[in-house]
């Protein structure tokens, strides 16, 4: 899936400002942002539920609005908020979609009954959010698409069937299915993502392999000496912020920490702590600035 120069306007409000992305076979690429960043815009416009301003989508090669009917026989698609008949219950929603599938398709939904521990017999207004999360990821993936564009796909479920969730998008995408998950639970990202895109305000921040990602984790150092140092004295390459205490400095770096812990053995240290930032903290860096 390739998303080239894509725009989307409404009026003067510029809710995606010129993206590119490139998304290979068989990864799970997150797509991360705050509310309002263009993430769910982004997804309708691949589902072509909307059309660009300019810009262009293509999946397998072909544009996504010229060629949306034939592609949606190979994209599942969970939205944002999944809209569904509320005196149907959760049989009659698949047994419509059963309708649309291609004959040569595997059906898998039994399997994703049993495992995402769903009962198909009660109306939709009866369920849970939960539950209505359980039966739109059931709609999205029972046919082994060979694209997934899910809109938070962990919404509303409890951590036991984030994890069950987690190991099918794994064993999907294993199996050669490309997923394009936008997500706002970082841990989650960190743990089945292979490479992330960072949106803020319709434009892309960052786009990077979660290893790399990693790599520019910063470090936040509570440190305290023995001998008179002044916060001048830690003017440091590295060091983002320093902020005293009347028992030590705070200090904000990012960098090789061994050269940094070259620079303070210059001074008679009494005690330091050391923790690395999270994932969290470094997406913060990015929608803050």
């Amino acid at each position: 899936m390739f998303i080239k120069n894509f725009y989307k306007y409404y009026g003067d409000l510029k809710a995606v400002d010129g993206i590119s992305i490139k998304v290979e076979k068989g990864e799970i690429f997150g797509f991360l942002g705050p509310n309002g960043a263009g993430k769910t815009t982004t997804m309708r416009t691949i589902m072509d539920l909307l059309r660009p301003t300019s810009g262009s989508i293509k999946v397998f090669g072909k544009d996504s609005k010229v060629n949306s009917v034939e592609l949606k026989r190979y994209i599942g698609y969970l939205p944002g908020e999944v809209n569904l008949y509320g005196k149907w219950t959760g049989q009659q929603h698949i047994n419509f979609v059963k309708k649309f599938a291609d004959t040569r398709a595997v059906d898998i939904t039994s399997e994703l009954v049993a495992r995402l521990v769903f009962d198909p017999t009660r109306k939709v207004k009866e369920l849970s959010s939960g539950n209505k999360q359980k039966l739109g990821i059931i709609l999205a993936l029972m046919f082994r698409p060979q694209i997934l564009v899910l809109d938070e796909p962990t919404n509303a479920l409890d951590p036991l069937l984030q994890n069950v969730i987690y190991k099918i998008l794994q064993e999907f995408a294993d199996n050669g299915t490309t997923v394009f998950m936008s997500s706002h639970n970082l841990t989650e990202v960190e743990r089945i993502c292979t490479k992330v895109a960072i949106i803020k305000g319709g434009r892309i921040v960052e786009i990077s392999d979660i290893k790399s990602l990693k790599q520019k984790r910063f470090y936040d150092i509570k440190v305290s000496f023995a001998s008179q140092v002044t916060e001048e004295d830690l003017q440091i390459e590295g060091i983002e912020t320093v902020n005293s205490s009347n028992d030590g400095f705070f200090i904000k770096f990012k960098g090789d920490i061994n050269k940094l812990f070259e620079e303070l053995s210059r001074y008679s240290i009494e005690d330091i702590k050391v923790n690395r930032a999270s994932l969290e903290d470094i997406f913060l860096e990015f929608y803050q600035y």
